[in-house]
């Protein structure tokens, strides 16, 4: 089947690297990026181009400034950090399947990864090779949803795929509340009127602006993501 993306933005939340883990200490659980580099190569080797943005939740979870004496910018750094981290595990286990990728990362670190410049990114994605995002935008006060929806149209994406632990976007939080409904589609506008926290605003408005699709689903179910690109309806289409 034919894919009905050409070129995807896949934005991973960090929190879902830990995987079943629970005992706080693991930064991330090997089997889920494994699984995930896994499908990920299953869409590559269709031809898909792929870009991916990756949170840094799992490693450093937004300190309350009050809580922990660290003044907002100084701890949005360290999160910029972390999304280097899981990048590069990212990076490393897509290599070791065969996949080429390249890092890039919005403030400059050389010797790990190449600094963020739009046009050799694009160059990247049109020779085959999987672009991993790291570092946020590069600036305080930006959330890694802003980092995915700027690169997305940066790179001319066809969709952002917003990769969680939940199969879509529900009436109300499907943990929490056990009669939620999942939406199989939606549009920008009702997102904001039933005020459903698909990304933060900012991120949310760059994407209706430049009416670009997003789709919410669940990557931690092994084939999904083939699903999601060859457009059989898993997840939830925002538009």
């Amino acid at each position: 089947m034919l894919p009905k993306y050409k070129r995807i933005l896949l934005k991973l939340s960090g929190e879902a690297l830990i995987g079943e883990s629970k005992n706080g200490v693991d930064p991330f659980d090997p089997r889920v990026i494994e699984q995930y580099a896994n499908d990920i190569k299953t869409v590559t080797d269709l031809g898909v181009q792929v870009a991916i943005v990756i949170g840094g939740g799992n490693i450093y979870r937004g300190m309350n400034e009050a809580e922990s004496g660290i003044e907002r910018a100084h701890g949005d750094y360290m999160g910029m950090l972390a999304t280097m981290i899981n990048g590069m595990a990212m990076q490393a286990m897509l290599e070791k399947i065969g996949v080429y990728t390249r890092l890039q990362s919005a403030i400059k670190m050389e010797q790990i990864a190449e600094p963020y410049i739009r046009r050799k990114a694009m160059r990247h994605l049109e020779k085959g090779r999987v672009v991993i995002f790291g570092g946020g935008t590069g600036n305080p006060y930006f959330t890694t949803d802003t980092a995915g929806s700027l690169r997305a149209i940066e790179m001319k994406a066809d969709v952002i795929l917003k990769g969680t632990r939940v199969d879509g976007i529900y009436t109300a939080d499907p943990e929490k509340d056990p009669t939620a409904t999942r939406y199989d589609n939606i549009t920008f506008q009702e997102c904001i009127s039933k005020n459903l926290k698909v990304m933060d605003m900012t991120a949310f408005t760059l994407c209706m602006e430049n009416k670009l699709p997003i789709i919410v689903f669940d990557m931690n179910k092994p084939g999904n993501l083939l699903q999601v690109v060859e457009g059989k309806g898993v997840g939830t289409l925002v538009s």
